[in-house]
């Protein structure tokens, strides 16, 4: 489970919470479904969002669920889950994209990847990942060659730039992707007015994801000596913030111009968490007044106490490609721990495993992501954060 979009269960309320969880599982069936169990190793948080948008658009009618069984990660409980176009539709960029990254990880030799059997292997698997995003993408009406394409461009420009890029340029293969995916949830809501909107919106949150990617893995990239578009443009950090902030914004204004059966869960996704996000990224979200017993203070001080603990971007961290030390970053002087050593792609959909058959990625208080190893909290367990600021002022 990965993604920048992570909301925590007191936000979202039993309600919406219900509806989002509906939305993760129907896209890890969706998976199974069409392209067997190991597919399943690539559900993300971000990639839900492509349900949820066709759901909001198009309303359940009745026909947007179904009754999933017994699961691990319920608890062995069954529960309804959304099913259909959407779901499929989601499906599909998520294979292709994982794909993406599973050739990224071989190019750069990571881990168990720089032994040629195992590198020829998950080149294998990459190229069904490909086949089977296309079949599920042809079935809705979305041509994944777009998303190939941008892919494919991204190493190229990556090649090209250096200091004085601007850092847009390199996030534009992003950009132009993730507006693809998201204007096609306006064709199969059958609101092609929509379309517009939905594609700008796509489009400014594919450069916040690898906007934060970027910034996640700076610390990472910089002791491994790995490519970081933040390095290699020479890019202040002052500047990506106002960029990712800037991208916040226009997605708001964007959803405003679209219209929604029910767009509660849009507005909470893609206006409040993505804001949060950001500030996780750069390191400036308060703790829960509960935990802290007085006024905000860096994420990282206390420890345990951090809700928000761990990262990972979007798909995976570095599919679309913390805080800071020092007094001159965006954490108020307090140094940001060094991130832990990522585990390789077949060790994490190892540990991935592993974490959904203990229930840990669902109940757990706290637990070690699979492929980042930062750690994160369990989807579905309770939260105690009482004293919190549940809910951010927003007029749209």
């Amino acid at each position: 489970m990965f993604g920048i979009v992570r909301p925590c269960r007191h936000r979202l309320g039993e309600k919406l919470a219900g509806q989002w969880m509906a939305h993760l599982c129907g896209l890890c069936l969706a998976l199974r479904g069409d392209h067997g169990q190991f597919a399943r190793v690539v559900t993300n948080y971000d990639g839900l969002l492509i349900s949820v948008l066709t759901e909001a658009q198009a309303g359940t009618g009745g026909g947007g669920r179904r009754t999933a069984g017994p699961c691990p990660l319920r608890g062995m409980r069954t529960a309804s889950v959304a099913h259909g176009e959407g779901a499929r539709l989601a499906a599909a960029v998520s294979l292709v994209l994982a794909s993406a990254k599973v050739r990224d990880h071989v190019t750069d030799g990571d881990g168990l990847l720089a032994r040629k059997p195992v590198a020829r292997a998950a080149r294998r698997v990459a190229v069904r990942w490909d086949t089977a995003g296309a079949r599920t993408g042809s079935a809705v009406g979305f041509d994944t060659a777009l998303l190939v394409d941008a892919v494919d461009r991204q190493a190229g420009i990556e090649a090209l730039a250096g200091p004085g890029t601007p850092l847009l340029a390199v996030t534009e293969p992003t950009e132009t992707a993730t507006a693809a995916a998201f204007a096609h949830t306006a064709v199969l809501a059958g609101r092609p007015d929509n379309a517009g909107p939905l594609a700008e919106a796509g489009r400014l949150f594919g450069r916040l994801a690898h906007l934060l990617d970027a910034v996640e893995d700076l610390h990472t990239d910089a002791a491994s000596g790995a490519w970081n578009p933040i390095t290699a443009t020479g890019t202040s950090l002052m500047e990506v913030r106002r960029l990712a902030d800037d991208a916040v914004h226009g997605v708001r204004l964007a959803l405003r111009d679209a219209e929604f059966t029910d767009a509660q869960l849009v507005h909470l996704l893609l206006v409040h968490e993505l804001r949060r996000s950001v500030d996780r990224a750069f390191g400036t979200v308060p703790v829960c007044a509960s935990h802290q017993g007085g006024g905000p203070q860096h994420p990282y001080a206390g420890g345990s106490g951090n809700p928000y603990a761990g990262g990972g971007g979007a798909y995976g961290g570095d599919a679309f490609g913390g805080g800071f030390g020092g007094g001159g970053g965006f954490g108020g002087g307090v140094p940001a721990p060094q991130p832990p050593r990522r585990r390789g792609f077949w060790a994490g959909c190892g540990m991935f495993w592993l974490l959904c058959c203990t229930c840990k990625m669902c109940c757990a208080k706290e637990y070690e992501g699979p492929w980042s190893r930062k750690k994160r909290e369990g989807v579905c367990r309770d939260c105690d954060c009482d004293g919190c600021d549940c809910c951010c002022p927003c007029d749209g």
